[in-house]
């Protein structure tokens, strides 16, 4: 969340932050103006709550004395009981103040960084550079999930039948190339890229969902279980980033770079048109993640690197991409600067992104409570980010749209198949 002080210093410029944001001018005012008053409410409480627990401190003393005179103190008692009345309604009421005020600040986006340019959409992502040669096949290829059938390897009736749209059973090669693309992306990071690899719970508190920002914002977007309170994970972000939740960590020991298999689990998905096809928006999908904890003054250049480590996957794979700059209007609600990077897809002749990197600032820290310090310094807020290194499903429908053949056989990219017991090419099925 954002800085409080902020709010009160510069609400003017949140205001004119969130209209970049692309929120309608009275519903940015509305939000910033609901987390003031609240602020304002909670710090004139704390300024009534201290000055009568003065006044009672001080008649406890006043009290003390008049009994060791002898005299008699009923006057001053019976005050002390009023003032402990009214304390006990206040501190009530101080407690539901800060209640609302965290609730307010929590529904506010994070504010972009200056670097970030301004636009309404997607279409005003400018592009921030490119990988590889745009492939020309001299047939007309196949959508994936036309291979994935042809091949056998993908079974999408099933997966409705057995769960219901937007969830897919892969057989046989299908699931041993889902397999290989986790354990190549695993290695690659850990072994070459210097990150400590995390197998996270799948399943999260409500704090853990908060702490990263996706609630209160995007509860109904999510898989509850409301029977013990917890949440399917929509990302490996939430609990990797959630570690170290309420720690202070050595500023020595950062960057923490971490690295994460996980499947993901999203309400949302359904509603995208001609991208809700095969595996590209599925309500379960895999993912490998990559979350880095890093010092305020290192985070931008962290971000530049957390991107050339989710890009060298796609370049080992030898996958033609490029890498956008997230305008105002499409950034998404915690981060402060996106790069997606966008994998090309011969068959539509589009790009479909396959990883978000994105750096939150102390955004993510604020709501979780997780600071650094160096030496007996004051602990600080530290600055979060991540990114996906990469989208399992979404690297398999690249692989399937650009190493098709002629002959509806798909080839196996070199870096793969040492991961794929030897299987170079994938057959049709007979």
């Amino acid at each position: 969340m954002i800085e409080p002080r902020k709010l009160r210093t510069d609400a003017e410029n949140i205001v004119e932050m969130l209209i970049k944001r692309g929120y309608e001018e009275k519903e940015a005012r509305d939000l910033v103006n609901e987390a003031v008053q609240w602020d304002q409410k909670r710090r004139n409480l704390q300024v009534e709550v201290d000055t009568i627990r003065s006044r009672i401190n001080r008649i406890s003393s006043d009290i003390a004395v008049l009994k060791r005179k002898g005299e008699d103190a009923t006057q001053l008692i019976r005050e002390s009981q009023k003032l402990g009345n009214n304390l006990k309604k206040l501190e009530e009421n101080l407690r539901k103040a800060e209640e609302k005020f965290r609730e307010a600040l929590l529904s506010i986006p994070n504010i972009p960084h200056s670097s970030v340019p301004e636009g309404q959409s997607s279409e005003d992502n400018p592009v921030y550079r490119a990988w590889g040669k745009k492939p020309e096949p001299d047939f007309q290829p196949l959508q994936h999930d036309e291979i994935g059938e042809k091949l056998g390897i993908l079974d999408f009736k099933r997966g409705a039948k057995i769960a219901s749209s937007g969830f897919t059973v892969c057989w046989g090669a299908g699931a041993l190339l889902e397999r290989a693309l986790i354990n190549f992306m695993l290695d690659l990071h850990v072994k070459e890229h210097g990150y400590t690899e995390v197998l996270p719970t799948f399943l999260v508190n409500r704090d853990s969902m908060t702490g990263t920002g996706q609630l209160p914002k995007f509860g109904e977007d999510m898989y509850h279980i409301p029977e013990d309170n917890l949440y399917l994970i929509p990302t490996a972000e939430v609990p990797v980033t959630n570690l170290h939740r309420d720690e202070i960590l050595d500023e020595e020991t950062l960057p923490r770079k971490y690295v994460a298999y996980s499947p993901c689990f999203r309400r949302e998905a359904g509603s995208y048109g001609a991208h809700t096809r095969g595996l590209i928006r599925q309500h379960q999908f895999n993912k490998v993640e990559l979350v880095k904890f890093t010092r305020p003054e290192d985070s931008y250049q962290e971000l530049e690197t957390l991107l050339e480590d989710a890009e060298d996957v796609l370049k080992r794979l030898g996958l033609h991409y490029r890498v956008v700059t997230l305008c105002t209007g499409d950034l998404g609600f915690s981060a402060a600067k996106t790069y997606d990077i966008e994998v090309y897809l011969p068959s539509r002749d589009e790009y479909l992104e396959i990883s978000s990197v994105s750096n939150f600032e102390d955004y993510q820290a604020r709501r979780a409570m997780i600071r650094c310090r160096a030496g007996r310094n004051k602990p600080r807020y530290l600055h979060t980010l991540n990114g996906s290194g990469l989208a399992i499903g979404r690297t398999v429908v690249a692989i399937l749209d650009n190493y098709q053949q002629k002959d509806g056989s798909v080839k196996i990219p070199d870096a793969l198949i040492p991961y794929m017991n030897g299987i170079e090419v994938l057959e049709p099925a007979r």
